[in-house]
């Protein structure tokens, strides 16, 4: 499957899910930004993913879980070092750029797009 076709059928999902109109849907666009996304539509997100790919997303393997609480993660609304690292690691999918210059956590945000959305699903398929 190309990448055009994954992007493709991401944004269909994206569609579907978030109610969202297709011109809305670019590779920068912030899934819960721009396109509104909450937790419970991460979720469906993912079910449709699987669904749609016939792959199967581990719990914190597409978004990360509960890393913003980390004290080790977040030092006074920043991510630390570890905090970077330890988002890299988890979600190499994503491109982290975005937090060189500012770390704050609303930043995070920024760097979940429908690009790295499609990142993940290539990633996925080709392990498969």
């Amino acid at each position: 499957m190309t990448r055009d076709e994954i992007f493709d059928k991401v944004a269909e999902i994206l569609e579907d899910a978030l109610g969202v109109d297709q011109d809305q849907i670019a590779p920068d666009a912030t899934i819960m930004g721009d396109l509104g996304a909450e937790s419970i539509d991460i979720l469906d997100i993912r079910f449709k993913l699987e669904q749609e790919f016939g792959f199967t997303v581990a719990q914190g393997e597409m978004f990360p879980e509960n890393v913003l609480q980390d004290p080790e993660f977040v030092q006074d609304g920043k991510l630390t070092d570890k905090g970077i690292e330890g988002l890299k690691t988890k979600l190499p999918h994503f491109d982290f750029s975005a937090l060189d210059e500012d770390r704050s956590v609303e930043q995070v945000r920024k760097v979940f797009t429908v690009g790295a959305l499609v990142n993940f699903c290539d990633n996925k398929l080709q392990q498969a």
